[in-house]
């Protein structure tokens, strides 16, 4: 008996599809939560299901029919391919709703935005005067522990404490940051401060707590900076009751009887600032051309020492940028204009600049290396490495011994500063791979400096240097989280045409067991602190344009 014809060629075949449908709640009632549905159908409803028998009288081979059930033909792997990757997906959602929810709704989200007016601020970062080697570095900061008398300049009259009423939206301001770390320093931005607002240069500081600007109360140790010294008025200057001069000077240094709030800082180059508490307005100016004012506390500094007396200086004093509630960043996100998270992103281009955030707009949802912010008494961002490593080269026994190395993240700092026993293991790896290097002592634009063999013009001439890298632990179990410092980000070529290390002992600023990573690697990255959830991320970037972000990836 002949075998059936096979289907005419041509002749559509019924294919079997998967579909899983998720129902997210209305955006104004969350707690209904979501609901998923997940079925398979035909394109062919009225088509028959294939036989299941052989027909009659066809002869059946033993073990054929045990054969059939079990054979997968590629269209039914294909569709339990998609019903899988479809409940996959789902349990993505169910897993991570607030991402689902922040990816499916996007519309949503950006209507939600613009009906609560979010507005975002930039600021500019400006290049320095060079200063050689007298550069200042904000290792650390250390707050005075007793009350400085000023010699009778004293307010007449108390402010009353308070705070001005939370705004109802949620900003971020993004300011343009110009600066070079050789030859000329820190990197700074431009603040506007009073009525008529003024402006002030101030230097981008993640190690200081207090924001200062040179001041006329009277002044009597300043620099010649760019700007007139602010002038407080006697109802500016902020009672010793206040919350904040209470957390500045310590519970234990109140002065019921006193009319001002004295404070006094001391830097790791040993040059120290000395003031008063002033309260007056800052305004930030939106990139939507909207206008925020905070009713801002700051230093009025009249007494600089050391470094900061260098004139003329090219700025008017320090954006503090620490986690302290006096910094900057907590002050704008205690009376609700942005989240307490902020960033910066210098170029590695010629000439220096960048930009600085304050908010959540411009901190990337994604593509970010993040690691834990440890708590301490002074508020600066400090985390742990496990491991140092110079191109495949440990630096560090800590990993042996089971410890770990402190690291602070400061951009107040010109230089990058490695603890002594890293640092000594460096340079040990660096005379060994270049044995033609001989140190010029003569050369004074860094401590370390070596005349090459050939000569050196450009960093590419110097091929014999590796990368740096931090490692902070694993990254979704089996990526390592590493901060990567680039040659070109700590090598630096001398007037002379010497190689000079920007890579310090942490001995001279009384570092020596900890790393400070300063504005000289921080470059060509976008760095976000990140204070609400108390972490510190970090992602290569050109530094050349902010991007908001919007969205979010299912597959990261």
């Amino acid at each position: 008996m002949a075998p059936p014809p096979p289907p005419p060629a041509g002749e559509h075949q019924p294919q079997l599809h998967g579909v899983v449908i998720i129902t997210l709640p209305p955006p104004d009632q969350p707690s209904k939560g979501k609901t998923i549905t997940a079925f398979t159908y035909r394109d062919d409803p009225g088509a028959p299901l294939p036989p299941q028998e052989p027909a009659m009288g066809y002869p059946v081979a033993p073990g054929a029919r045990r054969r059939s059930r079990r054979a997968l033909s590629p269209r039914r792997v294909a569709a339990m391919a998609l019903v899988l990757g479809a409940l996959a997906v789902a349990a993505y959602y169910c897993f991570y709703s607030d991402v689902a929810v922040q990816f499916l709704g996007m519309e949503e989200e950006e209507a939600q935005k613009e009906r609560n007016e979010t507005r975002s601020f930039l600021l500019p970062l400006y290049p320095k005067a060079r200063q050689g080697r007298a550069l200042r570095e904000f290792g650390d900061v250390k707050l005075a522990a007793k009350r400085v008398d000023d010699g009778g300049r004293t307010a007449a009259n108390k402010m009353k404490a308070g705070k001005a009423a939370a705004a109802e939206t949620n900003s971020t301001a993004l300011l343009p940051i110009k600066g070079n770390v050789f030859p000329d320093g820190q990197y700074y931005t431009s603040i506007f401060v009073g009525n008529p607002p003024r402006p002030y240069f101030l230097d981008v500081d993640t190690g200081s707590d207090l924001t200062w600007i040179q001041c006329d109360a009277p002044c009597t140790n300043c620099a010649k900076g760019p700007h007139p010294l602010y002038k407080p008025t006697k109802e500016k200057i902020v009672p010793p009751r206040d919350s904040l001069c209470q957390e500045l000077q310590g519970e234990q240094n109140y002065c019921e009887t006193c009319k001002q709030c004295d404070y006094e800082i001391e830097y790791a180059d040993q040059s120290s600032s000395m003031g008063v508490l002033a309260k007056d307005d800052m305004h930030l100016i939106a990139t939507n051309g909207g206008r925020e004012k905070l009713d801002f506390v700051f230093g009025c500094a009249y007494d600089q020492q050391g470094q900061l007396l260098s004139s003329p200086a090219k700025t008017d004093g320090i954006l503090g940028l620490s986690s302290a509630a006096i910094s900057l960043p907590s002050q704008l996100a205690s009376h609700g204009i942005i989240s307490n998270i902020f960033g910066h992103c210098i170029t590695r281009e010629q000439g220096g600049g960048g930009y600085m955030f304050l908010g959540d707009d411009y901190a990337p949802r994604w593509g970010m290396t993040w690691t834990s912010i440890r708590s301490g008494t002074d508020n600066l961002y400090h985390t742990e490495a496990n491991n140092v490593k110079y191109g495949d080269q440990q630096l560090s026994v800590h990993e042996k011994a089971g410890n770990s190395v402190q690291v602070i993240f400061d951009s107040g700092s010109s230089y990058t500063y490695l603890p002594n026993e890293i640092y000594e293991n460096l340079i040990a790896a660096i005379k060994y791979s270049s044995p033609g290097f001989v140190q010029d002592n003569s050369d004074r634009t860094l401590p370390l400096c070596w005349k090459a063999d050939f000569p050196v013009r450009y960093l590419e001439d110097v091929k014999q240097f590796k990368p740096l890298s931090l490692h902070f632990g694993k990254k979704w179990l089996f990526m390592s989280k590493t901060f990567t410092i680039s040659p070109e980000d700590f090598v630096i070529i001398s007037d002379k045409g010497n190689v000079c290390l920007g890579l310090l002992n942490g001995t001279e600023i009384n570092h020596g067991s900890t790393i400070i990573v300063g504005d000289v690697s921080l470059r060509g990255k976008l760095v976000v602190y990140d204070n609400q959830r108390r972490q510190i991320g970090w992602a290569n970037s050109d530094c050349t344009k902010p991007q908001t972000q919007k969205g979010f990836p299912f597959f990261l």
